[in-house]
């Protein structure tokens, strides 16, 4: 799986001047480390972090990883199919405001 894109973080562009130390942590251990580990492709990471973010309803990083999902070879259609799939296990709630972010998302 060497031939992924290198994961990249933008911890310290975002919110370096705020918080220097959980900016290091994003980009350094997260993003350098975690996400380009080689027996998980970054694609895989991709559906796997989207999944996590709607089962915690958390928007705000979703519609950052919905590009990151793209970026990483991850279609619109399974983007929805995914959320789709969710609403079941994680709650219809929670999928509806996955699909809306996701409508942003696509459109932008």
């Amino acid at each position: 799986m060497t031939d992924q894109p290198k994961q990249v973080g933008g911890g310290r562009r975002t919110i370096g001047g705020l918080a220097p130390k959980l900016a290091e942590l994003t980009d350094d251990i997260l993003f350098e480390d975690v996400w380009n580990r080689p027996d998980l492709a970054a694609r895989d990471r991709s559906l796997i972090t989207v999944a996590v973010l709607i089962a915690g309803g958390d928007a705000d990083q979703l519609a950052f990883h919905l590009g990151r999902a793209k970026e990483n070879g991850v279609t619109e259609t399974e983007l929805i199919e995914a959320i789709t799939h969710l609403a079941f296990y994680a709650g219809w709630p929670k999928a509806m405001t996955a699909i809306t972010v996701a409508k942003q998302v696509f459109a932008a």
